[in-house]
C-alpha cells in the first residue's frame, strides 16, 4: 500500500473508487451471519413483501463496511480517527455498490494532520444511499 503523505494530498482530491459486485441473495446471507444480523427483511422474501417491499434489500451497515473498506484501502485502519455515515436509500439486490471519497479538508489537530473525507456509496445509477464523513491523520 502506498500511503499518502499529508503534504501531497489536497482538497479536492479523490479516493480511488471501491466498487463492488452486485448485491444478491448470498451476499446478505453471508453478511447476516458475519455481523449477526439477521434482521428477516433482509433474509425472508416473505417477510419483506408483508412489510410492503418489493424483495429482501442489503443491510445499511453492509453498505456502511464498504466504506470502511474504501477507507483501508487508502490507508491503514490505525490512521482513521473517525466515520460517520447517515442511511440515505435502499440498496436492492442486483444494485452495484460504488463507493467514493473527496477530500473536503486539510488540518492540524491533537498535534496530529489530518483530513477530512466526503463519502458515498451509490449503485449503479448513481443514486447515493449512503453518505458520511472520515477524518484520517496523514504523516
Amino acid at each position: 500500500m502506498n500511503i499518502p503523505r499529508y503534504s501531497e494530498v489536497q482538497v479536492g482530491d479523490l479516493l480511488p473508487p471501491l466498487v463492488l459486485p452486485p448485491v444478491n441473495r448470498t451476499t446478505l446471507a453471508l453478511y447476516a451471519g458475519a455481523s449477526g444480523d439477521h434482521n428477516q427483511v433482509h433474509i425472508d422474501l416473505d417477510f419483506a413483501r408483508k412489510s410492503r417491499q418489493p424483495d429482501v434489500f442489503a443491510h445499511g451497515m453492509l453498505s456502511a463496511a464498504y466504506l470502511g473498506r474504501l477507507l483501508t484501502q487508502w490507508v491503514p485502519q490505525p490512521q482513521i480517527r473517525n466515520l460517520a455515515v447517515r442511511f440515505v436509500g435502499i440498496t436492492h439486490l442486483g444494485h452495484v455498490p460504488t463507493c467514493t471519497g473527496k477530500v473536503i479538508d486539510k488540518f492540524e489537530q491533537d498535534g496530529e494532520t489530518r483530513v477530512r473525507i466526503a463519502l458515498t456509496c451509490s449503485n449503479q445509477y448513481g443514486e447515493p444511499r449512503l453518505t458520511g464523513e472520515a477524518v484520517v491523520a496523514l504523516a
